[in-house]
């Protein structure tokens, strides 16, 4: 679960590692790599219900925290409606994904590296064009990902919101796996579980479910104890760190 940041284009994994949204990402960064046990996951796409609930902050969010963990990662925009990425990130768009399907650019001439992020590399979505779920569709797209496969430990990909449109259900059929985002208090339920519905419908892997927005003041979340555990444990490890010196 993904607490609510001020700014929800801030990249708060790389602005304040040791904050509790920070660990949470830590968190889904470790699921992420336990349920790569028994299946390979080195590219998966995000999406949504609707827009505003939150996909591409974490994406991105996670991206960072794996590039800080050492895994070698190639974040992608494929939300070829409404990119946001590059604008998180502060880099260029002017060349992107949709030069390179169809045949404008090669992939290493569009990949790019956010300063002060070792090991993450972009490639934004480039202009939009007039075909977006076409071009996800193509031949072309599955060469990219298996080059860039061979070059990586993991491929993230942002979608535009499954309920919306057809792009992250086209996309699902060719990665190892997707992870359904849901902002707390934003889709019906109803929505939630058609977007679950039309993932299954095309034999998509749903490895998860994020659940983002929460706001820890919000009573009717407070009860599930929200991230009160965290200063807990923070307290915990300060006495200990206390007592060793103590000794010494």
């Amino acid at each position: 679960m993904i607490k609510k940041s001020r700014d929800s284009r801030a990249l708060i994994t790389l602005k304040d590692s040791k904050s509790p949204i920070s660990e949470a990402y830590r968190t889904l960064r470790t699921n992420i790599q336990f349920s790569n046990i028994d299946k390979d996951l080195k590219t998966i796409i995000f999406t949504s219900a609707i827009p505003q609930e939150g996909k591409s902050s974490t994406v991105a969010n996670l991206a960072v925290s794996m590039a800080q963990a050492g895994k070698k990662v190639v974040l992608i925009d494929c939300d070829l409606r409404k990119p946001t990425l590059h604008e998180r990130f502060k880099i260029s768009n002017i060349y992107g994904l949709t030069n390179v399907l169809v045949g404008e650019k090669g992939i290493y001439q569009v990949i790019q590296f956010p300063e002060e992020i070792e090991n993450l590399s972009m490639i934004t979505s480039g202009p939009i064009p007039p075909n977006p779920a076409e071009l996800l569709d193509s031949r072309k797209m599955e060469t990219i990902l298996d080059e860039l496969k061979e070059k990586v430990d993991i491929i993230l990909i942002d979608t535009p919101p499954i309920g919306i449109v057809t792009d992250a259900a086209v996309l699902s059929t060719k990665v190892d796996g997707v992870i359904l985002v849901v902002g707390y208090k934003q889709a019906e339920i109803e929505m939630v579980q058609s977007a679950q519905s039309l993932l299954n419908k095309v034999g998509a892997n749903i490895i998860g479910t994020v659940l983002t927005q929460i706001d820890i003041n919000d009573r009717s979340y407070s009860k599930y104890g929200s991230y009160g555990y965290y200063g807990e444990i923070q307290k915990q490890a300060d006495n200990r760190k206390k007592k060793r010196a103590g000794r010494g």
